[in-house]
């Protein structure tokens, strides 16, 4: 018996893994805050990677469907599917208690924390697991990150690319082996905490249109956003107890309640420089999972970064000092 064998037990199983996931891949409108889902699957998996079932559903997204030549899905199709108010309960007992693992998190999450949003609800998810971030814990010999690369990497056949249904079955085939690797190895999963949102936006900020010049599905779960340079220098790090200065470079991670894109808008209207990585000129990391292994908190601590969490931040913000004139 090998030792991937024995890990099949119960009682060899590493006990700190979760009891059990959410395999998840929702089709969209497109990438920016106001785009809608058109399609959700869920494969429900036990502790050890096992399918115990798995649920498709069709969405209106009540406007236009957007990259139809990579989802499928046209107007008529989704004309007489369920609106997400009437899969969301259905959605959420799917969830309910597990991680939720999609590959490439960050998109599929924010993507149906908004939808509940809008719904006046929250979906019942804490942890989320990238498989991204899980290929690169584990140095699988990826030419990319892609999941057709992760399922060739693993001998998993897909049949349709980009229809929810095909994608979670096949990431769910792929999870179960990677999920087998960690364990093989001691490898701590990549687990970030999910919030869901208590403010968000219902209109973008004006940004180009991401078709057809750019990826359907990038690196980000939004398209980037140019930011004018912040007027003012940087007058260093941020001190306990004393207020924001003006020209702080001040960097975000993780999930935050108020939508990213608004802290960010009230950060540059505050006279603050949003920065997209952590330096040693950073003045101050918010994040609301100081203990999450990604590569900014990472670097906030081999820097000696100051970190603060969201409720923290959004009182500092209140009260930034002017520039040194």
């Amino acid at each position: 018996m090998t030792m991937l064998d024995d890990l099949t037990t119960a009682a060899a199983w590493p006990t700190a893994y979760p009891q059990g996931y959410a395999v998840v891949d929702v089709e969209t409108t497109g990438l920016a805050r106001d785009d809608r889902i058109v399609s959700a699957a869920v494969y429900r998996l036990d502790a050890q990677g096992n399918v115990e079932d798995h649920w498709y559903t069709l969405v209106n997204p009540e406007r236009d469907p957007g990259p139809v030549w990579i989802h499928g899905l046209t107007s008529d199709t989704l004309e007489g599917a369920p609106l997400f108010p009437e899969i969301a309960a259905e959605f959420a007992a799917r969830l309910d208690g597990r991680v939720l693992v999609a590959h490439n998190a960050i998109f599929d999450w924010q993507m149906i924390a908004r939808e509940y949003a809008r719904a006046e609800s929250a979906a019942p998810v804490r942890q989320r697991l990238c498989t991204i971030a899980l290929a690169k814990q584990l140095a699988l010999p990826l030419p990319n990150h892609k999941l057709e690369s992760l399922a060739a990497h693993f001998g998993v056949e897909q049949r349709q690319a980009h229809n929810a249904l095909d994608d979670a079955r096949v990431l769910a085939e792929a999870f179960r082996p990677s999920l087998h690797a960690a364990a093989e190895q001691g490898v701590r999963l990549p687990l970030l905490e999910c919030r869901p949102l208590t403010e968000w936006a219902a209109s973008p900020a004006a940004s180009p249109s991401p078709y057809p010049s750019s990826p359907y599905r990038s690196n980000s779960w939004r398209p980037s956003r140019k930011r004018p340079a912040c007027p003012y220098p940087n007058p260093g790090r941020y001190e306990k107890d004393k207020p924001l200065k003006q020209g702080m470079r001040v960097a975000f991670s993780g999930d935050t309640s108020v939508d990213r894109e608004l802290l960010e808008d009230r950060t540059v209207e505050a006279g603050l420089h949003v920065a997209t990585s952590v330096s040693r000129l950073t003045s101050l990391l918010v994040t609301n999972d100081p203990d999450a292994a990604t590569s900014k908190t990472l670097k906030a601590r081999s820097f000696g970064t100051p970190v603060v969490d969201e409720a923290a931040y959004t009182q500092l913000l209140r009260d930034v000092a002017p520039a040194d004139g």
